[in-house]
């Protein structure tokens, strides 16, 4: 089998787009299938200059977001259809020069799928995240308030034409996959889900697990946050439970990686901020890995999550999981199987309820971890993503 891999960047390489893009395509070459990567594709000339005829009414702030005169709410100049179209030319023609391929297959892209209006006599097959249409009033730059109207109405006529040309869609949660189907009247039938991977090297077994976990110290708490954007994913809620942890008594330590904690005067000695560390690079893999490894739970409380690669990541070392039930959350993190999930208003006491009586108990703590490992192991990998999706896809091929 032969697979063309559609993305606005490049997918081959782990660094472009955060590295979301370049496990799924390797999961399918790992797999056996053979993989053609058609991206980076470009803003052909002619449509930039068509996007300068938005500057009559458009002013630019940034390379992708543009202000409107009016109502002053940002305008994504990228995600309007003759960008799309130029896309599917694109992809056609370098579609046309692949030898024998069975199916085009899109995968996570900015916004949109660019195959929205591809015609090809191969089936097409999109393997994401979740749809834009649930991201509008869920993520805050996708608020209401934010985005004008041109742009959710370009956005959202780009995706269905796109989800219109598939023969299987494919997403990460259970909350992805029925946003297309409630937003765009998608066929349930050609709806699937197959959880994402984690994008982090694991070579540990049970053995290698169980003496990390002997390890971690059952006298105090370690608690790791990864994330980019301290307020969107609940950074402030983590750091609040790190401090009602201690106040109670039981010794709490907070490492936050990604980005820089946003507090009110000067950071609690118990947290210790790290900055941003790539795992692109084999040093950030091992810091990461050291990092994940000695703490007891991962916590990352977010307030919008269409999945969290980073939760598959801690199931992998053995760490169980602390989160909120929103977006596709739930599928990343299972109640007692490698974690908890919170309702999103949750107070912080309840959090500290949960992590305290583990720790009173500490055996269960243990049993959650190796649950957690185990999820990892049946679940949430790219070797098991990879085999489910070939199923699916020789399904599709006469």
């Amino acid at each position: 089998m032969k697979v063309a891999w559609v993305s606005v960047y490049d997918a081959a390489d782990p660094r472009a787009y955060q590295g979301r893009g370049y496990y799924a395509p390797l999961s399918l070459k790992d797999q056996s299938i053979s993989v053609e990567y058609i991206g980076p594709l470009q803003i052909s000339t002619i449509s930039r200059l068509r996007r300068k005829l938005l500057d009559t009414k458009h002013r630019s702030l940034h390379d992708n977001r543009f202000i409107h005169r009016n109502n002053r709410r940002w305008y994504s100049r990228e995600n309007v259809p003759f960008v799309f179209k130029d896309y599917a030319r694109q992809i056609s023609s370098q579609l046309a020069k692949l030898r024998n391929v069975d199916i085009v297959c899109s995968g996570v892209n900015p916004c949109v799928q660019p195959i929205a209006y591809l015609e090809c006599e191969q089936p097409i097959v999109i393997w994401t995240d979740t749809t834009f249409a649930s991201a509008i009033d869920f993520y805050p730059r996708y608020f209401r308030n934010n985005i004008c109207e041109e742009s959710v109405r370009d956005i959202t006529d780009n995706e269905r034409s796109a989800l219109s040309r598939c023969s299987l869609a494919i997403f990460a949660s259970e909350w992805g996959a029925r946003s297309a189907i409630d937003h765009y009247q998608l066929d349930p039938s050609k709806v699937k889900v197959v959880p994402f991977g984690a994008n982090i090297e694991c070579r540990r077994n049970l053995e290698n697990i169980k003496k990390t976990l002997d390890a971690r110290p059952s006298d105090r708490c370690k608690l790791l946050f990864v994330g980019v954007d301290w307020i969107r994913k609940g950074g402030d809620i983590a750091l609040g439970v790190a401090e009602e942890l201690n106040r109670a008594g039981l010794p709490t330590e907070l490492t936050v990686v990604g980005c820089q904690p946003v507090v009110s005067g000067s950071l609690p000695s118990f947290v210790h901020p790290l900055g941003y560390i790539s795992n692109a690079t084999r040093e950030g893999q091992e810091r990461l890995s050291r990092l994940f490894s000695e703490s007891h739970l991962f916590i990352m409380p977010s307030r919008a999550e269409s999945f969290g690669h980073v939760f598959c990541e801690a199931s992998s070392f053995g760490v169980p999981s602390l989160a909120t039930n929103v977006g596709g959350i739930p599928t990343a993190v299972r109640n007692d199987v490698n974690g908890r999930t919170f309702p999103r208003d949750a107070s912080i006491k309840e959090y500290c309820i949960y992590i305290s009586n583990l720790f009173s108990n500490y055996s269960r703590y243990k049993d959650l971890s190796l649950s957690s490992f185990n999820e990892y192991n049946l679940r949430l990998n790219w070797s098991v993503a990879g085999r489910t999706v070939k199923e699916l896809l020789m399904n599709l091929i006469p």
